[in-house]
């Protein structure tokens, strides 16, 4: 990115690596210095719990809110109830009133974490408050007569899912037109005239910003971070034993603190820089140390994201039991290296072998017995599935294989 910004957020932005595109960079950077500005991300009701992978868009409000504006948390009470079609191979499972409001409860948990809600200073809002009373045939006519179907039919997420034969219902088609509503509403509630998000959300935001021009002839823009994706090519977040998320009674905050210790070498300055308020100098320092201390460096990494979301308190008593487990092998077992040729793992390696390789289980049905009651954990997370593969990319630096308290080998590459 080329662009020197004037203004205190976008150049956060631009150091550290949030910005993947933005509609109007100079305009956007002019009403920043003139300040302050309010924008917002929404977040659908699809779990009960936000997940690493939203990480990077709350980080984006956090440092919004740091910079002197205004962030608003818009929950989708309301397009949750349709379902974002957007880069999906099939329609999501619908969800009653009471489940979507439960989910809200728990997300609601994490942003509390990250911003300041006092006096007005950022905001939470429900989009069910204006789209839950929408009367059909008006909105029709005031609203949808500024969608051209053929413009909606250009957009990759659905012309993607419509190239591969895949069925697009009418319910979910109308998505991208209740989000664009949302921009509109929040702009004339409450002055909002920047929406964030990833970018795989682009086409959502452009649509929002054209709908906002035609009804109302304002200016307002959009802002995308990119999709990231760990240094070994797997979707930020997902692991062998699904998401990562962020509320503590879904994945203990131990099992958070580990998620990022185990992080890549190459992953840890750009992660430093994303998801830590450390200087930017410090996480290109501690990014391009090498060998042992790089495992420092990634302690760093996961004491600073782990007080940020579970507290101080939570990131020591994460470091100290991993130091117990990792370097005094914890729990009464010795923690034994074992070194498993990378031949081997060409193929990818069940964590059924794994188990047997490593002299944990003696046989394979042995194997899948301790993983069928739920005694594997690969890197401290849970893996229930004996079909699960383990390749080199995954073992990274180390893989610590687990089966109870007392069974733990570490695993790498030769």
């Amino acid at each position: 990115m080329t662009y020197h910004a004037k203004s205190e957020f976008l150049r956060v932005m631009i150091e550290r690596g949030y910005l993947a595109d933005c509609t109007d960079m100079q305009a956007l950077d002019d009403a920043l210095i003139q300040g302050p500005v309010t924008a917002y991300i929404g977040y659908d009701a699809t779990a009960a719990s936000l997940h690493v992978g939203h990480l990077l868009n709350i980080m984006m409000l956090r440092w919004f809110q740091k910079t002197g504006n205004r962030p608003i948390t818009l929950m989708g009470g309301g397009t949750t109830k349709v379902g974002d079609p957007s880069f999906r191979s099939d329609e999501r499972p619908l969800l009653d009133d009471a489940a979507i409001q439960s989910n809200i409860d728990g997300m609601q948990k994490v942003f509390a974490r990250y911003l300041d809600y006092s006096d007005g200073k950022a905001m939470m809002l429900n989009n069910a408050e204006w789209l839950d009373g929408l009367n059909y045939l008006e909105f029709l006519r005031d609203i949808g007569r500024h969608f051209s179907v053929n413009r909606m039919l250009s957009f990759e997420s659905v012309k993607s899912r419509l190239d591969r034969e895949q069925s697009l219902s009418f319910l979910e088609f109308n998505y991208m037109i209740l989000q664009a509503y949302d921009f509109l509403e929040l702009y004339r509630r409450y002055d909002v005239r920047l929406q964030m998000g990833g970018s795989d959300q682009w086409g959502n935001i452009i649509n929002g910003i054209d709908l906002t021009r035609r009804v109302l002839d304002k200016e307002i823009w959009g802002l995308t971070s990119p999709l990231l994706t760990t240094s070994d090519g797997r979707k930020m977040g997902k692991s062998a034993g699904g998401a990562t998320w962020l509320n503590g009674e879904m994945l203990s905050p131990y099992e958070f603190w580990q998620f990022w210790r185990n992080s890549t070498d190459a992953d840890v300055g750009r992660f430093l820089k994303l998801y830590t308020e450390l200087p930017v100098e410090e996480c290109d320092r501690l990014g391009a140390l090498q060998g042992s201390e790089i495992n420092e460096a990634k302690v760093i990494l996961a004491n600073a994201v782990t007080t940020l979301l579970h507290g101080a308190e939570a990131a020591a008593s994460a470091e100290a039991t991993a130091r117990k487990v990792f370097e005094e092998g914890g729990a009464g077992g010795d923690l034994e290296t074992v070194v498993i040729p990378a031949a081997t793992l060409a193929e990818g390696l069940s964590v059924v072998q794994l188990l047997v390789q490593t002299g944990i289980a003696p046989s394979g049905k042995e194997a899948k017995r301790l993983i069928a009651e739920g005694g594997l954990r690969l890197n401290n997370e849970a893996v229930s599935d004996p079909q699960v593969t383990v390749d080199a990319a995954m073992i990274g630096d180390g893989l610590k294989v687990s089966v109870g308290k007392k069974k733990h080998r570490m695993v790498q590459v030769g």
